[in-house]
């Protein structure tokens, strides 16, 4: 693939999302104008005038690029996603054409860690019941002594986390601090051990789940992930124990969650994500027993636009110097 220099590079940041955070912030164009006054950078609010801009970009950076779009963008070389799933842009047009995709992988890993440890702690110590009752104006220290899962430690604890990357590996790193016995699953059973008793194959997920107290979902998108946990993996789990998923909505069959809490074969669960989000006010989840739910908030950060802009800046050094890149996606199996 030809690499460009600064002064003949055009490089367009454009997302709009509903959700305001998660479009690019002006800090990320204002950097890269001030490390490369050469380059032309086009910061776009929305993507009515993307059509125009596509045909002579060299560098897109954004969330979603249609195959329709795909084809007007005759000098594309590179996609960077600020989003951290990709599973929107890989699509046969795309993964045929050689275009280099990267990905944000790590700049969400420290929210999430800590938004995802706040879950097990929040789980463990039946936070979500306190705040009910404390709306009620309720000191309720019986009624949530009385429940069935009873307020618990979380040392000494197995946490399995299923998707053993870079949030894993910061997951780990918290959780033992808590002195739990980290295990993480990985396609290959292979990754850094450094944080964990063992790393498992995911082939063999289904002989760890009977051992684990707390299970995290933290896997990619992809086919071969979707309804990775149903009901026959809910029904392998430990009685009592608690599942939390942070990772993608179609990891998890939410019919088999619904069913597994409230007959009681799980002890609690914590969702950031959902199969259709916004998730629906009509949606049965709402109203699940023990089940915990934040509105897709693990990866949001104060910190968020100054990670993203660094991680970008230092892949557009190694484009411009010719050398490897880092965060590439692998086309074919989707992450």
């Amino acid at each position: 693939m030809m690499r460009t220099t600064p002064a003949e590079t055009k490089l367009v940041i454009c997302v709009w999302h509903p959700f305001t955070w998660w479009r690019p912030q002006p800090v990320m164009g204002e950097a890269i104008r001030k490390r490369w006054p050469e380059m032309r950078v086009v910061h776009l609010p929305d993507y009515d005038k993307l059509p125009e801009e596509l045909p002579d970009t060299d560098i897109f950076v954004g969330y979603s690029l249609r195959a329709k779009q795909l084809k007007d963008a005759r000098k594309l070389k590179w996609i960077h996603s600020t989003a951290a799933g990709v599973a929107q842009l890989m699509y046969p047009e795309l993964r045929n054409t050689g275009i280099l995709v990267t990905n944000p992988s790590g700049v969400f890993s420290v929210p999430m860690a800590e938004h995802t440890m706040g879950l097990i702690l929040a789980l463990a110590r039946n936070f979500p019941d306190s705040v009910r009752q404390q709306d009620r104006g309720n000191w309720s220290q019986q009624e949530l002594w009385d429940k069935p899962q009873h307020l618990a430690e979380v040392n000494g604890q197995v946490l399995l986390i299923v998707g053993y990357g870079s949030i894993g590996r910061e997951l780990a790193k918290r959780a033992k601090a808590f002195e739990m016995r980290v295990w993480g699953v990985t396609r290959s059973g292979k990754g850094d051990g450094a944080q964990v008793e063992k790393i498992l194959p995911a082939a063999k997920l289904q002989e760890a789940l009977p051992e684990a107290d707390y299970v995290v979902l933290a896997a990619p998108e992809t086919a071969e992930t979707k309804h990775l946990i149903g009901a026959a993996e809910l029904a392998k789990m430990k009685r009592g124990a608690r599942l939390i998923n942070v990772g993608r909505g179609s990891l998890l069959d939410e019919k088999a969650l619904i069913c597994a809490l409230e007959t009681g074969v799980l002890g609690g669960a914590a969702m950031d994500v959902a199969e259709t989000e916004p998730l629906p006010a009509e949606s049965p989840l709402w109203k699940t027993p023990n089940l915990f739910v934040t509105p897709h908030t693990s990866a949001l950060s104060d910190r968020l636009w100054k990670r993203q802009t660094a991680l970008l800046v230092e892949l557009l050094e190694r484009w411009f110097d010719g050398r490897e890149m880092f965060n590439r996606v692998d086309l074919k199996r989707g992450y």
